[in-house]
Order: structure tokens, then C-alpha cells, then sequence
């Protein structure tokens, strides 16, 4: 073939392009792997400089590999996509990126993302395998099964909290703190089909998953999840053996109570449909209860936890 008659994408159209695979990595929804930082806090490794630099390096990889399921999940749900009212605008859905370069950008992120997990930690690269395969699993498979759906969901923050204890090598991390983020996990994943039955009202049925849920179950479910939450955080921050003696954890109960209730009212008072990892960038309430509670929990483990 001539290379002459093969005409070069315009300069525009590839900056679309690249513009439309960067927005289908959707950085924005990173800022779940930060919980891949909890051991290193909990812990009490904060300031131990090399478990910092490994734990930085564990939130990229979770970075690169969420974002390489996204463009997988994209690709393959293209068709049901140019249907749907909001993700038909999604840059593979409207055919700015072309599914063969979503795939094969994809695999470059694999690739790169498990090659440093296993460079790093052995067990971070086996950690890391787990939770790509139980992600890619969930897109063709287990996204369509009610509850087990979200479910799986919740299990892949799990294991981003597995992944920075290995990191970390943690020895104090409190089996408590995996039930309190299996509990929020649960209550962002219910949430978002909350909010997905709002906003598609009439039309949810374009999403077949949908149809099994409705507002009721899923208002009785959070309910559940967010007493079950203030429980089992409760519960950790006086009875886990590695915490201060002198309970100073228990000062950081009442911002998550807060936050919690701030949520529920955001949900069922303003009729705020957005999921809680999405208000969170919103409403500013709730972004000085997290804000707070960070610093409470910094102040009991760093600094309450060294008086006699």
C-alpha cells in the first residue's frame, strides 16, 4: 500500500481523541484507591518514608488498573451504552475513541500496572491479579446478578485495603477496620443504584439490573448498612487491641456519625440522587466531616496515642 494515500488524522481529531481515552479512564473516580492508604495510617507508619513511597506506588497501580477495566467495560457495553440517556456520551459510546484502541490501551495499562505491583511486592502483584480479575469478571458477569452485583463491587475495595497492608507489612491493622470498609464500600455501591433508579426514572429498564431493584429495597438496605457501619466503626475504635489505652480514638465517632446523617439528609431532605463518593466533591458539610475525622484519627493515633 502507499503511504501517500493514506491521509494523516487531522490534528483535531487526535486531539479528541486522546482527549476522549483520558476522560474514559475517568481519573476522577481514583480517588477510590485512596483507601489503599488506610494500613499505612492505622497502622501507625505514617512517617516511615519507604512504606510512604510503597504506598504511593500501590495507589497508581490500582490507578492504572481501574482505569484499564473502565476502558474494557466501556468497550464492551458500547451497544447498551449509545442507548442510555447520560453514558451515551461516554467517548467510546459516541465513537470519539474506537473500541480497538480503548482494548489495546488497556493493555498497555495491565501490563505496566502489574509489572510494577509485582516489581514492588510479590504479594501486592498477587493482590493486584486478584482484584483485576474479579473486576473484569464483574463486567462481563457478575454485573448483572442483583446484590451479588454491588457485592463484588464492595469486595474490590477490600482488596485495596489488603494491597496497602502489604505494603505496609502491616502488623496492627485491626480486623475491624476491613468490616468498617466493607460496610462503606456496600453504602457507595447501593447508593449508586439509587441514584442510577432516580435519575433514569421510566427508563431504568434500559439498564437490566436495574429492574430488579426499586427505591423501597434499596432504602431499607442502606438503612441497614449505615447501622451496621456506625457499629462495627464503634466497635473498633475502643476494643482493637493496637489502638491508645486511653480510648482517644472514640474522639473521631462523632464525624462519621455526622457524615453518615449528613448523607441520609442530603439523600431523602434535598432529594440529592448523586451516590456518596460523588457528594462528597459537593457538598462542603460533608467534605468537613471527612476533613475532620481525617485529622481527629491522625491526632488519636500520632499524638494522643504518645501521653502517658
Amino acid at each position: 500500500m502507499n503511504s501517500d494515500s493514506a491521509e494523516p488524522l487531522p490534528q483535531v481529531q487526535l486531539g479528541q481523541r486522546v482527549r476522549g481515552l483520558l476522560k474514559s479512564m475517568r481519573p476522577r473516580q481514583w480517588v477510590k484507591n485512596i483507601v489503599v492508604f488506610a494500613a499505612l495510617v492505622f497502622d501507625s507508619k505514617l512517617f516511615v518514608e519507604h512504606y510512604v513511597i510503597a504506598s504511593v506506588i500501590g495507589f497508581g497501580v490500582l490507578c492504572l488498573l481501574s482505569s484499564a477495566v473502565y476502558l474494557i467495560n466501556d468497550s464492551a457495553d458500547v451497544a447498551a451504552d449509545r442507548l442510555h440517556p447520560k453514558k451515551r456520551t461516554r467517548p467510546i459510546a459516541q465513537g470519539d475513541v474506537p473500541v480497538p484502541l480503548a482494548l489495546g490501551w488497556a493493555g498497555v495499562l495491565i501490563v505496566a500496572a502489574l509489572g510494577i505491583a509485582f516489581a514492588t511486592r510479590f504479594g501486592f502483584g498477587l493482590i493486584a491479579v486478584g482484584y483485576f480479575a474479579i473486576t473484569t469478571l464483574y463486567t462481563f458477569k457478575l454485573k448483572h446478578i442483583v446484590i451479588l452485583d454491588v457485592i463484588v463491587l464492595a469486595s474490590g475495595f477490600v482488596l485495596r485495603v489488603a494491597a496497602g497492608t502489604v505494603l505496609v507489612e502491616a502488623v496492627r491493622f485491626s480486623p475491624w477496620l476491613y468490616v468498617c470498609v466493607s460496610m462503606l464500600a456496600l453504602l457507595i455501591g447501593f447508593g449508586k443504584r439509587r441514584q442510577e433508579l432516580m435519575d433514569l426514572g421510566d427508563k431504568a429498564g434500559t439498564r437490566a439490573i436495574l429492574r430488579e431493584y426499586n427505591l423501597p429495597l434499596l432504602d431499607q438496605i442502606i438503612s441497614i448498612i449505615t447501622g451496621a457501619l456506625i457499629v462495627s466503626y464503634t466497635f473498633y475504635t475502643f476494643s482493637a487491641p493496637q489502638l491508645p489505652a486511653n480510648h482517644s480514638m472514640m474522639l473521631s465517632v462523632p464525624f462519621v456519625l455526622y457524615a453518615l446523617f449528613r448523607y441520609l439528609y442530603l439523600v431523602h431532605v434535598k432529594g440529592e440522587g448523586a451516590a456518596p463518593d460523588e457528594l462528597i466533591f459537593k457538598d462542603r458539610p460533608l467534605q468537613a466531616a471527612v476533613g475532620l475525622w481525617a485529622l481527629a484519627v491522625v491526632i488519636a493515633l500520632y499524638v494522643l496515642a504518645r501521653l502517658p
